[in-house]
């Protein structure tokens, strides 16, 4: 609970077998004043793993969800759906976030409806994280496209899964997304951009995975990433000014 909200955290997984156990039993012991409990449930959208992701999260005091449909963005969604949390938390179950910065995430969620992480600050960038120079000028490009075609504030890193969205404000982006693989996270910034959904962007660490990136892992991973993140930014602005013109007439 946080100021008498229920608090999920839900994590796409697909063959995290080394290192999911861990990040869900970290977020499950997460705890404040007088040691009360932060995160009332975990929830892990197993993706078709091969190997032990399922039984180990769930062990580790998950509530476990298999989603078969394959892909980033169909895990995500499947899980903002399932939960009926008053604040939701996305996050990888990789280890290459700090399960303590949800404090910060947190403590912006009563005056915005989505607080989004960024990964681009290089003081809480890890040696071996996997965030290189190419990485950090690509994501920091397509976040200024879209700061530039949906009018937002400042953003800086499109990509950063580390995220918390308020209950009310899934309902309202849910009929815009559409996105099932790696490229969805733009597709939930712009949504929230066309339905007024509040937000704000703030740094988090990130440290080095356990593991390859499936999404970023190689350089041509992280172009193909790239590209469809920014066919979709393009794809969706009609809508976007389309209706933001209605809502001016």
């Amino acid at each position: 609970m946080w100021n008498n909200k229920t608090i999920a955290v839900i994590m796409p997984a697909y063959n995290e077998e080394a290192n999911v156990a861990r990040t869900v039993g970290e977020f499950v012991d997460l705890s404040y004043f007088r040691d009360s409990r932060i995160v009332d449930e975990v929830i892990v959208v197993n993706n078709n793993s091969t190997d032990r992701t399922g039984p180990l999260a769930r062990e580790a005091g998950a509530t476990v969800i298999d989603e078969v449909k394959q892909g980033y963005g169909n895990a995500l969604q499947r899980g903002l759906r399932e939960t009926r949390a008053d604040i939701i938390v996305l996050c990888e179950p990789d280890g290459t976030f700090n399960p303590q910065d949800i404090i910060k995430l947190l403590s912006y969620s009563d005056e915005f409806e989505m607080v989004c992480g960024t990964r681009t600050y290089p003081g809480l960038i890890w040696e071996d994280a996997n965030m290189k120079w190419f990485l950090r000028l690509g994501n920091y490009f397509v976040a200024k496209g879209m700061e530039i075609l949906y009018k937002t504030h400042s953003l800086s890193d499109c990509g950063c899964t580390f995220r918390l969205i308020r209950g009310e404000a899934v309902k309202k982006i849910l009929p815009d997304l559409f996105v099932g693989k790696s490229h969805f996270l733009p597709n939930m910034i712009i949504a929230a951009c066309m339905n007024d959904v509040r937000f704000i962007e703030i740094p988090v660490t990130y440290r080095g995975r356990v593991g390859e990136s499936k999404i970023t892992g190689t350089l041509w991973g992280a172009w193909k990433t790239g590209l469809a993140m920014i066919w979709l930014m393009v794809r969706m602005w009609p809508a976007f000014a389309g209706r933001k013109l209605s809502a001016r007439s």
